[in-house]
């Protein structure tokens, strides 16, 4: 049984390996506000309200742990996507017509059928209330889920360790929406299947996410499983991190017209110098 002290060094050893400009976020679900640990951040304690990728970006960027439930969070669709309030799913659908997201109601119901499966397979635990998301390397919380934000590098190493085996391949569709708090955060919990994340409209408009940042999600005990096989994959061909890239050997001046002629210009000059 890992403790929470394997989770922080285990976070530690993949934030310090993979040089990663944030700390990987443990997410840890909730039944009842109870569970919330005392000094954690709730939005609502302050009489205000953030999204879930607020939250994680004030984990992984500022070191807080935050508690989030449907009254600390102002988008609702997440609230209900992660199904913390129950609502018939037509009102749902209306949500998201008015929002624009797709041109009408059939081109809504298109979408939501093109992306079923990975929805439906997060299985809405309806049980759950809320999270705690808190840096893994200080986290007060024996996580569900890690989330891990990074450079396409980052990730890739990550997807190389998950399978390294041949197994924990991440296998993922992407729509847009939803992707940290639903694909980073609640499948990999409720699938027990790792998530490749591109990061969305929420994440990009309300939380500060960089344009070159993309994310994984893990559910928490393949944590262990990546940073054992981190850097592995390829022996010494691993390409390491920074990463190493094959520099091309045996280039002469001719490379370039310029480079060329610059070169015959500066063998003449040595020429008539030797005269």
């Amino acid at each position: 049984m890992k403790t929470l002290n394997d989770y922080r060094e285990a976070g530690q050893g993949l934030y310090d390996k993979l040089h990663l400009s944030t700390y990987p976020i443990a997410i840890k679900y909730i039944t009842d506000v109870a569970e919330i640990p005392q000094g954690t951040r709730r939005p609502s304690d302050k009489g205000q309200k953030w999204s879930l990728c607020q939250a994680f970006t004030y984990a992984r960027r500022w070191g807080w742990s935050v508690a989030m439930t449907s009254d600390d969070n102002f988008c609702t669709p997440s609230t209900v996507g992660q199904g913390w309030e129950d609502i018939p799913h037509e009102d749902f659908m209306q949500s998201q017509v008015l929002q624009g997201w797709h041109k009408d109601i059939e081109a809504q119901v298109r979408f939501s059928g093109a992306s079923s499966d990975s929805r439906e397979a997060s299985g809405r635990p309806v049980k759950y209330r809320g999270f705690i998301c808190s840096p893994l390397p200080e986290t007060v919380v024996i996580p569900d889920s890690v989330l891990v934000y990074g450079t396409g590098e980052n990730i890739t190493h990550i997807i190389h360790a998950l399978a390294y085996e041949g197994e924990n391949v991440p296998t993922c569709s992407f729509s847009g929406f939803g992707e940290s708090c639903s694909k980073g955060a609640l499948m990999p919990f409720t699938t027990q299947k790792p998530q490749v994340v591109i990061p969305g409209t929420g994440d990009r408009t309300f939380s500060g996410t960089y344009d070159y940042e993309i994310a994984i999600g893990l559910p928490a005990n393949l944590l262990f499983f990546v940073t054992d096989h981190l850097l592995v994959t390829g022996g010494r061909l691993n390409m390491g991190h920074p990463v190493k890239t094959l520099l091309p050997q045996s280039i002469t001046e001719s490379v370039t017209p310029g480079f060329k002629y610059l070169r015959e210009k500066i063998d003449e000059h040595k020429k008539k110098e030797g005269q």
